[in-house]
């Protein structure tokens, strides 16, 4: 499945250079094989957030994750998912 996932990865456009935050694309950027899986699914989330004509920021970035999640029957995907919104909270900065 890993093997997988990097052909994806490889195929896919770099998306993380739509992301203005660059802590997050940098955590992903760097993290390689590890965030594979989480990897694709903040691509997901970011396609959707550009189809849905939505600004890209961690806010709708992780509103298309919770949609997802939400509509996911797989509890294997769905760890995946919340893993991957775990990390954008972790890299999202408080309003002040």
């Amino acid at each position: 499945m890993v093997k997988q996932m990097n052909t994806a990865m490889i195929q896919q456009p770099d998306i993380y250079s739509a992301l203005a935050d660059n802590a997050l694309s940098d955590y992903f950027r760097h993290a390689g094989d590890i965030l594979a899986e989480e990897s694709v699914a903040l691509g997901a989330a970011i396609r959707n957030v550009i189809i849905a004509g939505e600004s890209i920021n961690n806010k709708n970035i992780m509103l298309a994750l919770i949609r997802r999640l939400e509509s996911t029957e797989d509890v294997v995907q769905a760890d995946v998912i919340r893993k991957t919104i775990e990390i954008v909270v972790g890299h999202t900065m408080d309003d002040i």
